[in-house]
């Protein structure tokens, strides 16, 4: 009798045809390997490889030589050896770029902080009292003066602290907030999952485009833990539009004592004399206001790490420090330390913007940007690449300002000759060939062009690009 519990195996479904591990070990390619790498390793990548093998012969696909098997050892060992997060080139011309770390820190921040990195550092030990002592205390005092704050928590990233203080504030209540800041911050997180996930119920007044003081006022009730506002900073609504000020929530919790909490996202700590900025809300600002609790990030308008900053009333703050979840979302020493330093800049205003590399992005002059795109087109050209300099608009971050350009210049490289079809054909393999490279550089694709953006190129990086590129258009067009 047939057992139904045994699967319907295809006619080439025959393990015994794949090589066993010791096999594969004896072979001289595999020995080859075994020189320059550990045994154990190439042992557990091979017994990994023959399970995915195995799982794909069971599904129909054909067994696998031994050539093919060694070969997509060959090729995990090599995703292993080579570290993935790579040091991109960024011709994109967003400086805050989302997707490639967003704000870069620069020499001069590294340096300040490499010597806490480098070895031991009291994070978590009080010298004047020889006792434990807590990581706060290293970045608290400097970020309550530059904010205006009573107080200041950092955990590990934005998300977290708006999740923190919902959890803390308004676990099992009410948070109003209005429909026209119901925003997604990258990844499908969305602030509906956020305060979900807090245990929080979400209470949407107002309509996406027009939210008024008296759509909160007439939400709150008895069970109304928190008036949430949320800056969004990664969109647009124009035209009829109108929402609630900061001024009137604040007149609104003294009405009738709901606190306000207001998410402010990119966390720009000083306004700079900066057209781009004009219209971004600053940190000190917003608590001059007499908010209760602000949020913001470290790494886009800041300049800095990861880090979720919470700054506001003390016993606020004083209530997120001894929460559980605290702990769960603290910040490390590599944080703190670049945290710091950062904010020791931020003390004489001139000093930081002279060395942030994100503020002197924004502020390079237009014939700066053009030489510069001039040089690389120079380089480009002696290369062999058929290029020109083009007009171009950048932006000063993906999720951060998504109203603002900053004009600028870009290098346009494409087939001196060819069909329509054959451009579009090239500017997509080149564009391809340039991200798979050991030092990728990524560009613009756009309409059948392929443009790299001169904005957050640094001077020094134009001779490498250069030569990269070259390298790989000569690769693209041999193909041809």
């Amino acid at each position: 009798m047939k057992d139904s519990k045994k699967p319907n195996r295809p006619v080439n479904y025959n393990f015994s045809k794949l090589p066993g591990v010791d096999t594969l070990l004896a072979d001289e390619k595999v020995k080859f390997l075994l020189q320059k790498n550990p045994s154990e390793l190439i042992s557990f990548l091979i017994k990994d490889v023959l399970k995915q093998v195995r799982s794909s012969v069971a599904e129909g696909e054909t067994v696998s030589n031994r050539d093919e098997i060694i070969a997509l050892v060959t090729t995990r060992l090599n995703a292993i050896r080579n570290k993935s997060l790579k040091p991109v080139i960024n011709a994109t011309g967003v400086i805050i770029h989302t997707n490639l770390g967003r704000s870069p820190f620069g020499k001069a921040l590294l340096d300040d902080a490499s010597e806490i990195l480098n070895g031991y550092s009291n994070l978590e030990y009080d010298l004047d009292n020889a006792k434990r002592g807590s990581r706060y205390v290293h970045v608290t005092e400097i970020l309550k003066y530059l904010t205006g704050a009573e107080d200041v928590l950092v955990v590990n990233n934005n998300a977290a602290a708006i999740m923190l203080v919902l959890r803390a504030f308004a676990k099992d209540r009410e948070v109003v907030i209005s429909r026209g800041e119901l925003i997604e911050i990258g990844g499908s997180f969305r602030m509906p999952d956020i305060m979900k996930t807090s245990d929080c119920e979400m209470i949407e007044v107002g309509t996406t485009n027009k939210t008024s003081i008296t759509d909160y006022k007439n939400a709150v009730n008895k069970n109304t833990a928190l008036l949430l506002k949320v800056h969004q900073s990664n969109y647009v609504i124009k035209g009829f539009t109108h929402e609630a000020s900061l001024t009137d929530l604040v007149k609104l919790n003294k009405e009738t004592g709901v606190p306000v909490v207001y998410d402010m996202g990119s966390g720009l700590l000083r306004k700079p004399q900066l057209a781009v900025l004009k219209d971004e809300p600053d940190v000190r600002t917003t608590l001059a206001t007499g908010i209760d609790l602000v949020t913001f990030s470290g790494d886009k308008l800041l300049g800095g790490p990861q880090a979720g900053i919470i700054a506001g009333k003390a016993e606020f703050i004083k209530k997120l420090k001894n929460e559980p979840m605290t702990r769960a979302l603290r910040v490390g020493k590599e944080t703190l330390a670049l945290l710091e330093s950062l904010c020791v800049r931020y003390l004489d205003e001139q000093d930081f913007f002279k060395y942030s590399p994100i503020y002197q992005m924004m502020t390079a002059s237009l014939t700066d940007l053009k030489a510069k795109a001039e040089r690389l087109n120079t380089l480009l050209s002696n290369g062999g690449l058929h290029t020109q300099v083009v007009d171009s608009c950048g932006q000063p971050g993906g999720g951060s300002l998504p109203d603002e350009t900053i004009e600028s210049f870009a290098v346009q490289v494409s087939l001196e000759e060819g069909s329509r079809k054959e451009k579009t054909e090239f500017a997509e393999a080149m564009y391809q060939k340039l991200l798979k490279h050991e030092k990728p550089v990524l560009g613009v694709l756009r309409k059948g062009k392929l443009i790299f953006d001169i904005l957050a190129i640094d001077d020094n990086q134009l001779e490498l690009v250069a030569e990269i590129m070259s390298k790989m258009y000569k690769e693209v067009t041999s193909n041809d």
